[in-house]
C-alpha cells in the first residue's frame, strides 16, 4: 500500500515543504475541541493532528486504514493515555451511531473514490449537535501545490479530485449540507477546514 510505503518519510516531506500550514491544522483543528469531548479521527496518518486533538479532549479514537501510519502516529502520541489507536476504513466505522461529540477526517475527502460513503458514516457516528471537522489541502489555490500534487502521485498517490476554496465549498453544497463553516489556514499548499454542525 502506498500510504503504508510513506509512511517513514511522510512528516520529513510535508515538513520540509509545508511545514507551517502542516502545524498549524492540527492547532486550528484542536481550537474547535472541547475539554468534555469524545472524539473520532479517521484518516489520522502519522498523527500530525492527532497530537494536538489529544491536549484538548477527553478521549479520542484515532483510526487510520495504513498500519505504517498508525505506528507513526502511535509513537508519536506515547505520552498521551487518553488516546487509542485503531486500523479501521473511514466508509465502514465499527461504531454505534450518535457516539462522538467530534468527528475528525484530516486531507482524506480528496483521495476517496466514494467520499460520500464516509461523509454519511461521520455523520452516522457523531451526535445530534455535534461537529465533522473536514480539513483538506486546497492545493489548486496556489501553483506551488500542483507541483507537490504532481510529485506525490508519481510515486503511487491517487487524488479522485482537487480543490480551491471555491470548489470544496461547491463540494459540500452539491452533497446537501448547509449552513457548514470553512477555517482557512494559509500557506505553501493552504489547507481549508471544513465545520458541519449534525441537527439536533
Amino acid at each position: 500500500m502506498f500510504w503504508d510505503k510513506v509512511s517513514p518519510l511522510y512528516d520529513i516531506f510535508e515538513n520540509i515543504y509545508n511545514g507551517k500550514v502542516y502545524t498549524d491544522t492540527g492547532k486550528k483543528v484542536a481550537e474547535l475541541i472541547d475539554p468534555s469531548d469524545e472524539v473520532l479521527e479517521c484518516a489520522c496518518g502519522t498523527g500530525a493532528i492527532s497530537i494536538y486533538i489529544a491536549q484538548k479532549c477527553k478521549k479520542l479514537i484515532a483510526t487510520d486504514f495504513a498500519p505504517g501510519m498508525l505506528r507513526r502516529a502511535a509513537k508519536k502520541c506515547r505520552n498521551y493515555p487518553n488516546v487509542v489507536f485503531k486500523k479501521a476504513d473511514i466508509t465502514n466505522i465499527k461504531c454505534k451511531n450518535d457516539c462522538f461529540d467530534k468527528v475528525v477526517a484530516g486531507n482524506v475527502i480528496h483521495l476517496l473514490p466514494n467520499p460520500e460513503k464516509a461523509l454519511r458514516e461521520l455523520e452516522r457516528v457523531v451526535k445530534p449537535g455535534g461537529r465533522i471537522i473536514i480539513p483538506t489541502y486546497i492545493n489548486m489555490s496556489k501553483g506551488t501545490g500542483t507541483a507537490a500534487v504532481k510529485f506525490i502521485t508519481l510515486l503511487g498517490a491517487d487524488f479522485k479530485r482537487q480543490f480551491n476554496l471555491d470548489s470544496y465549498k461547491k463540494f459540500f453544497e452539491e452533497k446537501g449540507y448547509t449552513g457548514v463553516r470553512y477555517h482557512v489556514v494559509d500557506g505553501r499548499m493552504p489547507c481549508a477546514i471544513a465545520v458541519i454542525t449534525k441537527a439536533k
